[in-house]
């Protein structure tokens, strides 16, 4: 069995300003882009290898929603923990480890749109005692193995070969989610999501503490491809009007001034005269 932990995150509840209740409003609902391509690559994961693949989270039932569109894209099973959306990262990783504890592989994102910490696949492979890579900007599933690229601090990168049972953390970068066809989708605004109770005690071993706003981490970018000269005109689109010659003229001085004249007029920087 392979897994996928999912956090949906309400990005802009409703607060009553007489009661102070929160209202969620699903509309601005939904998960990260690191959330999304590890959900990617679990399906990608269960394709090669043929594993059931269960998507997980921890949250109200207002997480459902998620849940049945990774359904939709291919997820072979779905189930919400029982938890509320201010538990700590412990709590969560322990809900999460009650139902994932037979998975041979769990993918996880990096960081969630709210508190962000990306502390939460750490506390999870603690809880099933296996191993861990996390912050990966680059995934390749070889053969028997899982070879990854992970983010050290100063701009270090570590190459990292998993071949055992691992809880592993993805950069929003590394993958786009698939877009699941009209027929899944449809079938899966009424797939079933199975609901486990999840952990009754708050564990209290973890507070955070933010004396700053979050800053989520840069993404990581391929590099550019091509000459200066090919990126420039690309960028500025140089040499894409009229003919749309891009090749180096020589004229003498007063054939050049005449050139640039005319085509000054051309692309309308100047009246006709």
């Amino acid at each position: 069995m392979i897994a996928a932990c999912l956090k949906w995150v309400d990005r802009r509840p409703e607060v009553d300003p007489i009661t102070g209740v929160v209202h969620d409003d699903n509309r601005f609902a939904g998960i990260s882009d690191a959330d999304q391509a590890a959900l990617e690559w679990a399906l990608r994961h269960a394709e090669v290898t043929g594993d059931e693949l269960v998507v997980v989270a921890a949250g109200p039932p207002q997480a459902e929603g998620v849940l049945r569109e990774a359904v939709a894209c291919g997820a072979s099973r779905a189930v919400r923990v029982e938890v509320a959306l201010a538990a700590p990262s412990p709590t969560v990783a322990r809900a999460l480890a009650s139902v994932v504890s037979s998975a041979t592989t769990v993918w996880c994102g990096d960081y969630s749109l709210d508190r962000g910490s990306g502390s939460v696949p750490s506390f999870l492979a603690a809880e099933l005692g296996v191993a861990q890579a996390l912050g990966l900007v680059a995934v390749t599933l070889a053969e028997g193995a899982i070879e990854g690229l992970r983010r050290l601090d100063k701009g270090r990168r570590e190459r990292l070969r998993v071949t055992d049972r691992a809880v592993l953390s993805v950069e929003g970068s590394t993958a786009r989610l698939r877009r699941a066809p009209l027929s899944r989708t449809l079938a899966g605004r009424t797939a079933t999501v199975d609901v486990v109770a999840g952990p009754r005690e708050v564990d209290a071993r973890v507070t955070t503490v933010r004396s700053r706003p979050y800053r989520p981490r840069p993404r990581e970018l391929a590099a550019p491809v091509g000459s200066a000269h090919d990126r420039i005109s690309s960028l500025t689109a140089a040499g894409t009007s009229a003919g749309g010659r891009t090749d180096p003229i020589v004229l003498d001085p007063a054939a050049a001034a005449e050139r640039v004249l005319s085509a000054l007029t051309t692309w309308g920087y100047r009246p006709e005269s």
